[in-house]
């Protein structure tokens, strides 16, 4: 069984894995190590590279998927140059004479970015030595304090989901009750949902799944680091599945874990793109601070541009087990009855004295 020690190494290395939109493939040969140390699981790819990850044996139940993406905004070196596009979504002024370094391969070069593109998203970095178009390269983050119960990372959102995800899956595998739980893993979210999109519109998604959308959001004040997973009811765009969202939500209460129920519209989400194209689907996340590496954001948007320093994600080591609970418990809860009808017909019931005769 997975322990506490186990899934955290698991968080270590995923978040530390290099990748960007469209070059995921160190992610995903972490995963197919992950999955071929593991007997009865399988792994297979869509025609978008997005991933599978299924138990061998027999359902008793429809899917349950647990989704996340695997790629994380980053710079995509385009020409030897230096000429870069970035990949994801990021405020402008973080690019003003940042230090960056190439991570996507041993000893990469750094380097200072000296132009760049809001636009169009691309610009160009002078960097101390030779790189090749294809290069992914980050922000050279500052040294941080520790602080107890956080997890620092430089790409938290949302290999951290995928972690989750993957612990998950790894307990389910001893629990009769859950053969029908297994993961997705999915590609270029951070450019426009792009997998996703990819999987619903080409329908490579198992028929009849039922899709738990991770991700790592960022953190409001309503919906705060450390006061548990969040049950995400929706995002920026639009609301997800009711009937999915309750009945996780009266399991996880009846189960006494911390937990939080949240909006959470600071940005979108994959379940969008499932539900637009008839799938059902709802969110779960972890708060998340310094989104896509934006340290003092709040302080950036009220017009600080000196607070623009780029800075390692963070999350709740406690959130992030809890949500490794929450996906086992929600793998089962969506095929329970919520009970909101009977309960409000009892109430009506109880009070239909009231109204008109």
């Amino acid at each position: 069984m997975t322990t506490r020690a186990r899934a955290e190494k698991w968080l270590s290395e995923l978040t530390n894995i290099p990748t960007a939109s469209g070059l995921e493939d160190a992610v995903v040969e972490w995963v197919e190590r992950w999955v071929g140390r593991r007997d009865g699981l399988s792994i297979d790819k869509d025609s978008g590279g997005n991933l599978y990850v299924t138990q061998k044996r027999r359902r008793q139940k429809p899917p349950v998927l647990a989704v996340a993406h695997m790629d994380h905004p980053a710079f995509v070196v385009t020409d030897a140059g230096g000429s870069f596009e970035f990949r994801g979504g990021v405020d402008a002024v973080y690019f003003e004479n940042a230090c960056v370094g190439v991570v996507s391969r041993v000893d990469g070069p750094t380097g200072h970015v000296t132009s760049y593109d809001e636009a169009s998203s691309t610009g160009t970095a002078r960097f101390e030595g030779e790189v090749s178009p294809g290069d992914i390269a980050l922000w050279q983050f500052a040294e941080t304090p520790r602080e107890r119960g956080l997890f620092r990372g430089p790409a938290c959102d949302d290999l951290a989901g995928a972690a989750a995800a993957l612990a998950a899956l790894d307990r389910a595998r001893s629990r009769d009750e859950l053969g029908h739980f297994g993961v997705m893993l999915t590609r270029a979210e951070e450019v426009g949902l792009i997998g996703a999109i990819h999987a619903a519109k080409l329908r490579t998604i198992p028929e009849g799944a039922r899709l738990l959308s991770i991700e790592t959001s960022r953190e409001l004040p309503e919906a705060p680091i450390g006061a548990g997973p969040i049950i995400r009811i929706g995002d920026r765009s639009t609301v997800f599945d009711r009937e999915m969202s309750n009945r996780i939500s009266q399991a996880i209460e009846a189960a006494g874990i911390p937990h939080q129920r949240k909006l959470m519209d600071g940005g979108g989400c994959e379940a969008t793109a499932f539900g637009a194209y008839g799938y059902r689907a709802t969110g779960l996340c972890l708060a998340l601070g310094n989104w896509h590496n934006r340290g003092n954001l709040a302080a950036v948007e009220s017009g600080d541009t000196t607070a623009a320093v780029p800075m390692l994600e963070e999350i709740s080591i406690d959130d992030y087990h809890g949500l490794i609970d929450l996906l086992l418990i929600a793998a089962l809860a969506i095929d329970e009855d919520d009970g909101i009808v009977d309960r409000l017909d009892r109430i009506y019931e109880s009070n239909r004295r009231y109204l008109p005769r």
